[in-house]
């Protein structure tokens, strides 16, 4: 898979749609088990440059505008929060600025939109 392929498309529409579900159902889980799900079709390692390349394309293509970062619930599996990749993309693209915010009511703001939404 290169960047921008059609396999590179393919697992980006793939992963937003595992991420979505996991929206629907307010959860958020780990960068090996997003892996796992997209496995066996799309095989994006869990600690890979693709994996960082394919989740800032999915907030570049789910949260236009205000929208919340999809991203925000792929976690760490020690940490239990997003990786610094999450936290840079989140500023530097989609200026999170305010000192208030945070990942968690990001996250929040994930879930109340597709939970509140039948279709995306």
């Amino acid at each position: 898979m290169k960047y921008g392929d059609a396999y590179y498309m393919a697992a980006r529409e793939a992963m937003v749609e595992v991420l979505r579900g996991w929206a629907r159902n307010g959860r958020t889980d780990t960068y090996k088990t997003l892996s796992e799900a997209l496995a066996p079709e799309h095989r994006v390692h869990y600690r890979g440059r693709m994996m960082s390349l394919l989740l800032a394309d999915v907030c570049r293509q789910d949260s236009t505008g205000r929208d919340p970062m999809l991203s925000t619930l792929v976690v760490n599996a020690s940490s239990r929060k997003p990786s610094d990749q999450f936290f840079e993309l989140a500023v530097t693209e989609f200026h999170r600025r305010d000192p208030d915010w945070t990942w968690e009511c990001e996250r929040d703001a994930v879930f109340d939109r597709y939970r509140d939404s039948a279709s995306p």
